[in-house]
């Protein structure tokens, strides 16, 4: 592995950063996260189109960029330095993977163009918030969380006579909540449970939900505002399959997992690093006993270790994304730790930000409380840290004959 960043990397990076600097700033995301979407879309409109953000993994005969995870990571880093409210995590870290490996052709040339210019924007709806065990990041995929039956969720079944009206052949039922970005997404990917108790399987759905009948999205209150979340109702909603009822749906998301874990880690050590020099800069010029409170020793060691957190977070990002981008395709629980270890560093790093600010760390006006509350909801969305080592290591087959938590009981 090839530590060091390419010229193109550093060119996504360093035109990204200078972008979300003048566009980006705290009160832009206070004011950007209260409007109806959610998100800035006047800002999407140029990260999506002339930086080309959301084609940026999207294959080049589909209008992306062609890149791959590494970048994608890259840009989610620094993304994740402003906490940027925005749909690129639903659109190009989940939606757009999904219809390049399962769409059917007819399927990737209508929607991946639209995608990668930013006129379409997707979320992935998942039942019971469930997206974490979907992904396969806290348990294995074995397609039960989509529920069906008794079970609830989402349940998916032929229209009359095999038809639907617009002629897509079937009709969902259910509700999903927990879906992020899913309130403003021009497209929704909806896994739904069907074939009954017998032959029950998990499949995506092509859902647009403005011509749609039958769906209901309410925007919930959530803890971090920055990554708005929506229930979704179904009541016998008009859908089109993606691909056919042959995919390995629950598979392919496990695989999505990998990718999107790395994509989650850089997010979360953007966020930890610019908290954390946000931090020194107060511990610089905040002034207590005559000296500044930087230069106080037991203040230094606290900083010292938590640069060093960062550093090692931002290392195991960086290979789980090198890793799942082909040249490691073997190491499937490099995502899980990665992103273990950068949610636990966010953690660690905004409760000192709030502790080393003193009172005004939780103060509405300050931008440190939206760093920390970023840091609780990730970890309550894709965590817990505890589950995400524990997959990991079930993955890795470190406990022979044993699942990792059947090994800690022990």
């Amino acid at each position: 592995m090839d530590a060091a960043l390419s010229e193109e990397q550093e060119s996504i990076r360093r035109t990204l950063r200078d972008v979300l600097r003048d566009r980006c700033g705290p009160g832009q995301v206070r004011a950007a996260v209260r409007t109806e979407p959610g998100y800035d879309e006047e800002l999407w409109r140029l990260l999506a189109g002339r930086v080309g953000l959301a084609g940026l993994a999207v294959a080049d005969r589909y209008g992306g960029a062609g890149r791959g995870p590494t970048e994608l990571a890259l840009a989610c880093e620094e993304t994740g330095r402003v906490l940027l409210p925005s749909p690129l995590l639903g659109t190009a870290g989940l939606v757009a993977p999904l219809i390049a490996a399962l769409g059917t052709p007819e399927q990737r040339e209508e929607l991946l163009p639209g995608i990668s210019s930013g006129e379409l924007t997707g979320a992935l709806a998942v039942p019971g918030g469930a997206l974490p065990t979907a992904l396969g990041l806290t348990a294995p995929n074995d397609g039960d969380w989509a529920g069906g039956g008794r079970a609830g969720g989402v349940q998916a079944r032929p229209g009359p006579d095999g038809r639907t009206p617009d002629g897509s052949g079937w009709w969902l039922y259910g509700e999903a909540s927990q879906v992020l970005g899913g309130h403003s997404a021009d497209l929704l990917l909806v896994a739904a449970r069907t074939g009954g108790y017998v032959r029950g399987r998990t499949l995506l759905f092509v859902l647009r939900p403005a011509a749609a009948r039958g769906v209901t999205r309410v925007r919930l209150t959530a803890l971090d505002e920055t990554r708005p979340q929506a229930r979704v109702e179904l009541r016998d909603a008009e859908a089109a399959l993606l691909g056919d009822a042959g995919a390995d749906v629950p598979g392919e998301l496990a695989r999505l997992g990998r990718s999107v874990a790395a994509v989650l880690a850089a997010e979360a050590v953007g966020a930890a690093d610019r908290v954390l020099e946000r931090t020194v800069g107060h511990a610089r010029s905040r002034v207590q006993f005559g000296r500044p409170i930087g230069s106080f020793q037991a203040v230094k060691h606290r900083l010292a270790d938590l640069y060093v957190a960062v550093q090692a977070a931002r290392s195991a990002a960086y290979y789980a994304a090198w890793a799942v981008g082909g040249d490691a395709t073997d190491d499937g629980a490099a995502g899980g730790l990665a992103l273990a270890q950068a949610l636990e560093t966010l953690r660690d790093v905004a409760g000192e930000a709030v502790q080393l600010h003193g009172g005004i760390g939780v103060t509405w006006e300050h931008e440190v409380q939206l760093y920390f509350k970023r840091a609780v909801s990730d970890e309550l969305l894709f965590g817990p840290v505890h589950r995400l080592r524990a997959r990991a290591a079930d993955e890795a087959g470190l406990f022979a004959g044993r699942t990792a938590r059947e090994a800690v009981a022990l």
